[in-house]
């Protein structure tokens, strides 16, 4: 992964809001700050559909990866 110009780095990427949103609230529950960040279209309908990121702070990335495959392997 790559950081971006505002020291954040993405754990992963979904289509749906919701699963994004649940999965920067699980982080947060977790002792980790994490945002959503997405492109919204107005015109969903012509199928524009840019992926959704939840971004943390580069010094946060190893922890959230660990949280987040760790979440995975318990399901």
């Amino acid at each position: 992964m790559t950081t971006d110009t505002q020291g954040f780095k993405t754990v992963a990427t979904f289509v749906d809001r919701n699963q994004a949103d649940i999965c920067a609230a699980y982080l947060g529950d977790n002792g980790i700050p994490a945002g959503v960040f997405t492109a919204d279209s107005s015109f969903p309908s012509l199928g524009y559909a840019k992926p959704i990121e939840v971004k943390v702070n580069e010094s946060d990335y190893d922890a959230a990866i660990n949280i987040l495959a760790a979440a995975d392997n318990a399901e």
